[in-house]
């Protein structure tokens, strides 16, 4: 008889372990994350793991907003950043499905205004090669970090950004691509970029909080506030980034409860509760390696991870993680951060949100998590690597930044009067520039959209002060001509022309 009970009980102990090991998997992932939040100072998270169809794990922790304390809940709002170019990808897709479009079509096939710098890129632009960021443009961030305007005119300029390599020869990321690809979405669905994906991918995925304009989360509520981090300063909020104008390259924001969603149709190959949102075919089409990248052209995280190949998708950074392909892709955007990650052969799907900038904690739950659910063990503290990872970068960012400082000439004057400094600026792509007197020097107002004070740093040089929407600090460098007037101003590796 008691060889009986033995038997029984041993048969329930073997029916029991999955159920345990669920939550003791949780538990790791959760005391990894509470940890990683005060190692890396972030206020607010949201994150999700969906295996084999079912939601694993799926928590939110601490504040949307320092000040009130207001806590983050399922239906709060993160910005997914460049983790919006999935998701136009699969826009894209569905049109392919429905006979309007094909990936290798000319883009001028659709876009007859379509113009590049270089005559023969603008004649053999794919559609696929918007997506891919290697048909050989260089990348042209500054026309929406310097500027505010519309999609069209961005693109209108963005015909004078220079011609970087030969065509698919290599790699540049490049958000304007992505603006353009939603001007093709506009072109042969007759709708809006951000229309279209509400109807065929927010609808039937039922991510009814999700938004794809940054514009209009003020009329949906429950957002975060975005931040910077400063060890001497605390938590800096900045403004929520509303560059809509590219926004089909990362202005989508979205929640907890609707990643839930999308993580089950990632993990379903296109399929989410029993809808097909996408052919197979199609699907698999978008997780394909269509550009060998190098490890130069990827994250740090290539130190830990060690992969031996790497390449983009459509919408997708995509490398080798013990044994299995990984495909992922982060999104970061002043004072907000996304990471996507999705292992098929292991029907293992990720998805991290923050209110906190480049806290890469996300890098550290992305791996963390396919170690508890795609492989079954927890090998590694991922957060304590990856924190000493970006520590030693940043450490020698420091040394640069002290370099610059031991190289400043502090005796040297400017060769002119500050008066003689003011005046506009002009750049045939990144538009004009009203140099002003402030009391600390000048000021720079680019576009009447971003304003930086700079102060003298020596010669002809200044530089920015952090007081901005990017804290960025950089330096401005005035030439003059001839004549010893100022000709012209050095801002950003780009030549603007002094015009008044």
């Amino acid at each position: 008889m008691k060889k009986y009970y033995i038997a029984i009980l041993s048969v329930i102990l073997c029916m029991l372990p999955p159920a345990i090991s669920a939550q003791s998997e949780s538990r790791q992932l959760d005391r990894m994350i509470q940890q990683g939040m005060e190692d890396w100072h972030i206020p607010g998270l949201a994150a999700v793991v969906v295996k084999e169809g079912e939601v694993v794990f799926s928590e939110v922790y601490g504040v949307k907003e320092v000040q009130t304390g207001s806590e983050v809940n399922h239906e709060t709002l993160f910005n997914m950043g460049s983790t919006t170019k999935a998701v136009v990808c699969m826009a894209l897709g569905i049109l392919v499905d429905q006979g309007k479009l094909k990936w290798e079509d000319k883009v001028r096939e659709h876009l007859p205004e379509f113009r590049l710098s270089d005559a023969y890129l603008t004649e053999e632009a794919r559609v696929k090669d918007l997506l891919t960021h290697n048909l050989g443009m260089a990348g042209a961030d500054l026309l929406w970090v310097l500027d505010s305007t519309s999609t069209k005119e961005t693109i209108h300029r963005f015909a004078m950004a220079k011609k970087a390599y030969p065509v698919r020869g290599g790699y540049q990321y490049n958000n304007l691509m992505y603006a353009i690809a939603g001007e093709v979405i506009r072109a042969v669905s007759g709708k809006p970029w951000t229309v279209f994906v509400k109807e065929h991918l927010f609808t039937p995925l039922e991510m009814t909080r999700t938004v794809a304009k940054a514009s209009d989360i003020f009329a949906a509520g429950n957002y975060v506030t975005p931040y910077f981090y400063e060890e001497s300063q605390g938590f800096i909020e900045v403004p929520p980034n509303l560059s809509d104008q590219i926004g089909a390259a990362g202005m989508i924001w979205t929640c907890a409860s609707d990643m839930e969603n999308y993580l089950q149709m990632l993990v379903g190959g296109g399929v989410y509760k029993e809808n097909r949102i996408l052919k197979e075919e199609t699907f698999n089409y978008l997780f394909q390696p269509h550009a060998l990248l190098t490890k130069a052209d990827f994250y740090p995280t290539t130190r830990l991870t060690q992969p031996h190949w790497m390449s983009y998708g459509l919408g997708w950074f995509q490398h080798d993680y013990r044994g299995r392909k990984l495909d992922f892709h982060t999104g970061s955007i002043g004072g907000l951060i996304a990471i996507a990650g999705v292992m098929r052969d292991a029907n293992t799907a990720v998805y991290v949100l923050a209110n906190r900038d480049h806290a890469e904690l996300r890098h550290a739950i992305l791996y963390q998590a396919l170690d508890l659910w795609a492989f079954g063990d927890n090998p590694r503290d991922w957060n304590a690597e990856i924190l000493s990872l970006y520590k030693g970068l940043e450490q020698r960012q420091d040394e640069r930044n002290q370099k610059l400082l031991e190289n400043r000439k502090m005796d040297a004057p400017t060769s002119l009067p500050l008066e003689a400094y003011t005046g506009t600026y002009e750049h045939p792509m990144l538009g004009r520039v009203a140099i002003g007197l402030s009391s600390e020097g000048i000021r720079a107002r680019f576009n009447d959209f971003v304003t930086f004070n700079m102060v003298h740093w020596h010669y002809d040089t200044f530089r920015t002060t952090p007081d901005n929407r990017y804290l960025l600090e950089t330096n401005l460098v005035f030439t003059l001509g001839g004549d010893g007037e100022v000709k012209g101003m050095q801002a950003f590796g780009e030549e603007f022309s002094k015009t008044e």
